[in-house]
C-alpha cells in the first residue's frame, strides 16, 4: 500500500478546511440520528475536550484536513483532555458526516455502519481513561481505498462516555459526545454541480382567479464538491404571463456529494390562469480553502402545475351551452317554417 507523505495542497485540496464547527458537543437520540445545533449543545457541557496534535501536517489546526489520492495511507494523532474534576472513561470511534433535516452538519452514531471516512479511519485505542486534568494523545490511521471516489469526504473522530455508549441504543436519554472533524479531499478533481429534482407546483386559490402556489423541489449535489445554493423562484401563467416572484428563499445548507435538500416555497398572488410554470434558479456557492464563499454558474429548472380558473371556466361553459341551445332552437324553428315540396304523379 502506498504511504502518504505531506505535500503542498492543490487549489482545491484543502477546501474542506472551512467546513464549519470543529469541536462540538453532539447529542445522540434514539433512532440513530444526532443533532449538533447550538441550542441543544448549550444544554449539555462535556467535561472533556478533543483537539489536533501539532506535527508534520501543521500546528494549531482547527480540525484534521488532508489532501490525498486513492490508495494513500496517513498517520496522525488526536489529543483528549479531561477538564473535569472526576476521572472519566471514554470510547473513541470514527463516523461519517451527514446533513441533518435542520441543515446542520453532523456525525453518525456508533450503531450506524460507516461507508466513507468513518470506514477508512482506524483509531488505535477504542477506549481511554483519564484522571482530572490529564490528557492523552491517541494515534489513528486513515487508509484511503484505491477505488475511492474523487472529491470531498467528511467524517470525524467521536468520543463519548464508555458507560453511556453501551446503553444509548436502548435509552431515550441523550448521549453526550465530543467530536472533531476529519476532512478528506481525494484527488484533484473539481466538478461542482447541483441538480433540481421532483419540481412540482400545487395551487390553491380564489375561484375568481387569485391564490397561492406551493413550489416544491429537491436540490441534489451531483458533483464532487461540498456546495450550498442560493435559490429564487418565479411562477408564471401561459406565455410567461402574470409573472410572480416568491419572497427571498433561504440559502440551502452546504451539502456533501450525493446529499439532497427538500425545499417548499409559497408564492402568493398567483393568477389562476390555467397551466402554471415554476422556474427555480439555483446558484451554487463554493467555499474555497481560504474561507471565501463565491457563486458559480447559475442554472434554471422548470416544472408545471395546473391552476384552473373554475368560475371563469364555468361562465364560458354556460355561455357555450346557451349558444348551443339558441342554435338548436333556431334550426328546429327553421325546419318547421319551410314547406315540404309536393310530389305529383305523372299522367299516362
Amino acid at each position: 500500500m502506498q504511504t502518504f507523505t505531506p505535500r503542498p495542497a492543490s487549489p482545491w485540496g484543502l477546501h474542506a478546511r472551512v467546513s464549519a464547527v470543529v469541536i462540538a458537543v453532539f447529542l445522540s437520540v434514539l433512532g440513530g440520528s444526532f443533532v449538533g445545533g447550538p441550542s441543544m449543545a448549550a444544554e449539555v457541557e462535556a467535561a472533556w475536550d478533543v483537539a489536533t496534535v501539532d506535527g508534520a501536517f501543521g500546528s494549531e489546526r482547527p480540525n484534521f484536513d488532508y489532501a490525498v489520492e486513492p490508495g494513500d495511507e496517513l498517520e496522525d494523532r488526536v489529543t483528549v483532555v479531561n477538564n473535569g474534576v472526576t476521572p472519566i472513561k471514554l470510547v473513541l470511534y470514527a463516523a461519517d458526516a451527514f446533513t441533518t433535516d435542520s441543515g446542520q452538519l453532523d456525525l453518525r452514531t456508533r450503531d450506524r455502519q460507516p461507508t466513507s471516512v468513518g470506514a477508512w479511519l482506524r483509531v488505535e485505542q477504542d477506549q481511554i481513561s483519564l484522571q482530572p486534568g490529564e490528557s492523552a494523545e491517541v494515534p489513528f490511521t486513515v487508509s484511503v481505498p484505491s477505488d475511492a471516489t474523487q472529491g470531498d469526504h467528511l467524517g470525524g473522530i467521536v468520543t463519548a462516555p464508555a458507560s453511556a455508549s453501551a446503553s444509548v441504543s436502548s435509552s431515550t436519554v441523550p448521549e453526550v459526545r465530543v467530536a472533531i472533524r476529519v476532512n478528506l479531499r481525494v484527488g484533484e478533481s473539481f466538478q461542482p454541480s447541483l441538480a433540481v429534482d421532483d419540481l412540482k407546483v400545487d395551487f390553491t386559490g380564489d375561484p375568481l382567479g387569485a391564490g397561492r402556489a406551493i413550489v416544491t423541489y429537491t436540490i441534489r449535489n451531483t458533483g464532487d464538491t461540498m456546495l450550498a445554493a442560493e435559490q429564487s423562484v418565479v411562477v408564471a401563467g401561459p406565455f410567461d404571463s402574470f409573472r410572480v416572484s416568491a419572497d427571498p428563499v433561504e440559502q440551502s445548507p452546504r451539502l456533501l456529494p450525493n446529499e439532497t435538500w427538500r425545499v417548499s416555497v409559497p408564492v402568493d398572488g398567483v393568477a389562476s390562469s390555467g397551466l402554471l410554470t415554476a422556474t427555480v434558479t439555483i446558484v451554487p456557492l463554493y467555499t474555497d480553502p481560504a474561507g471565501s464563499t463565491g457563486p458559480l454558474a447559475a442554472s434554471d429548472h422548470a416544472g408545471q402545475g395546473w391552476a384552473v380558473p373554475w368560475l371563469p371556466l364555468l361562465v364560458v361553459l354556460v355561455l357555450v351551452a346557451l349558444v348551443a341551445v339558441v342554435i338548436l332552437r333556431y334550426r328546429r324553428t327553421a325546419s318547421k317554417a319551410t314547406p315540404w315540396p309536393r310530389v305529383g304523379l305523372a299522367a299516362r
